[in-house]
């Protein structure tokens, strides 16, 4: 796949009116110029001797700058383009002199985008740190442009700080996006960047029968594996059924980083095996084998809530509501932690329907967070990712976030569009109004703009219930 690169073509008055001129002014500089300028010289070479030197010499320089001056007028004026890549953002020539005559910046130069509205026009500002200062009229761009614009420096630019207004913008660009079927910029970009970080090199899974520390643990059978992560059932000292997550660092690794992130990988499964909560499957044990590092956890007979879905559709509003409340509860424990556990990858593949009815959460997520400290790359399911997280500054609301988007899930039974506000209500007419707007604050773009802590949302999922039964809802 080709680097992700983002074109906007920023049509000003000013640009086109001195293209049109030095359009108007081709045959003057292009031709004429070049012509007189060979006769000449070729006169100068032919008959010498009646040519004064001086004037010679002045004539072809004059003429010479007309022509350098028609190529290079012609070039900057006709240079619109602002290009962003993952490697930086070049601009168009003529903003030089703003630029401190640098015309290509790094992500991380990029100090500060904000939007200024008075009311006539909408002006969007670039603030670098090495200097330099750009103002756009964004009625200069195309509308889908600006959108894919917005989104560049949202994936790279890490320490852009984007003021309110900004955001506010950009989050109506997407709303009109999300309805044009035929625009599927904003989201195709969101994830194939994310395609792009989750590529890594695959690994070999380990066969049924594959015996690990002594051969105490025996592997029964693969669940899932991909990139360089597997799980399996394996039976612990040959009786007890338990979980296995495998996690494996690239050869080509930084020495530093893995070194880190193998101390992370330890110090959380640590963390995790010392919780106690009935609906967290237990962690056990952690250990390295043969390069690889492996978490062995409870297992836990039933269908997660994605296969539940696809089997039987949505449960309806009142059971999602209610399992939503297990949910919140779960967070509230997990972030009531010294430290705080964020979960950071809770999506229905991670929480499981006992045979009782016991709604349990299966996966933390550590070897995968594993991963992506070794190999800085951003891990979860991207439905489920909020803004932040992809930028790698996760927050407790990160996990509100995710949980918004699996109750999203279990009313609409799909998974709800990546880099978005859910509004389960827009694909299932009985939603009531309260609930998708719960869901929609809970998905909110910003993690200000979402309820702040797991107990808010657990307590809003109470006060939804009674009005769910008031209205009938299934």
């Amino acid at each position: 796949m080709a680097e992700l690169r983002v074109e906007a073509k920023y049509k000003t008055t000013a640009g086109r009116t001195a293209f049109s001129v030095m359009c108007a002014l081709f045959p003057v500089w292009a031709l004429v110029a070049p012509a007189i300028l060979g006769y000449v010289i070729g006169s100068t070479f032919m008959h010498p001797e009646g040519k004064v030197f001086a004037e010679t010499v002045v004539t072809c320089l004059s003429l010479i700058a007309i022509i350098l001056i028609g190529l290079l007028g012609t070039a900057i004026s006709e240079d619109n383009r602002l290009l962003a890549s993952k490697s930086g953002l070049a601009f168009p020539l003529y903003l030089l002199p703003q630029l401190k005559f640098r015309r290509n910046r790094n992500w991380s130069d990029l100090n500060s985008a904000a939007l200024l509205d008075d009311g006539a026009k909408k002006n969007l500002t670039l603030n670098f740190t090495s200097g330099g200062f750009l103002v756009f009229d964004i009625a200069k761009f195309e509308p889908k442009q600006v959108e894919e614009f917005l989104l560049a420096v949202e994936l790279w630019g890490n320490n852009c700080k984007r003021d309110v207004a900004l955001i506010d913008y950009q989050q109506g660009l997407q709303a009109i996006g999300k309805d044009d079927s035929a625009t599927p910029g904003y989201t195709q970009m969101w994830e194939e960047e994310l395609s792009r970080r989750f590529s890594a090199t695959t690994f070999i899974p380990l066969e049924p029968d594959h015996l690990l520390q002594d051969g105490r643990l025996k592997v029964l059978r693969q669940l899932a594996f991909g990139g360089l992560s597997a799980i399996y059932l394996a039976q612990n000292k040959g009786s007890e059924l338990v979980v296995l997550k495998e996690a494996v660092i690239p050869g080509n690794s930084d020495v530093q980083a893995q070194a880190q992130a193998e101390r992370h990988l330890a110090r959380e499964s640590q963390l995790l095996s010392q919780l106690d909560h009935p609906n967290i499957a237990k962690v056990y044990d952690y250990f390295i084998e043969d390069g690889r590092h492996y978490i062995q956890m409870e297992y836990i007979s039933g269908a997660d809530l994605r296969q539940y879905v696809k089997q039987n559709g949505s449960p309806g509003s009142q059971q999602v509501v209610e399992w939503g409340i297990v949910i919140a509860n779960i967070l509230e424990y997990l972030h009531s932690q010294s430290p705080p556990i964020i979960h950071k990858d809770l999506t229905p593949d991670n929480l499981v329907l006992c045979h009782d009815g016991r709604l349990v959460l299966i996966d933390f997520g550590a070897s995968n967070q594993f991963i992506s400290k070794a190999t800085n790359t951003i891990v979860g399911k991207q439905s489920y990712i909020p803004p932040e997280q992809l930028r790698g500054k996760t927050v407790l609301q990160s996990d509100i976030y995710a949980v918004g988007g699996t109750l999203y899930y279990l009313l609409a039974g799909k998974d709800p569009k990546a880099l978005s506000v859910s509004h389960p209500a827009k694909v299932v007419p009985g939603v009531i109004a309260e609930l998708d707007q719960l869901v929609a604050h809970a998905t909110a773009f910003e993690p200000e703009q979402r309820y702040q802590t797991a107990a808010d949302l657990k307590q809003a999922l109470e006060q939804c219930l009674p009005m769910l039964k008031m209205a009938g809802a299934p």
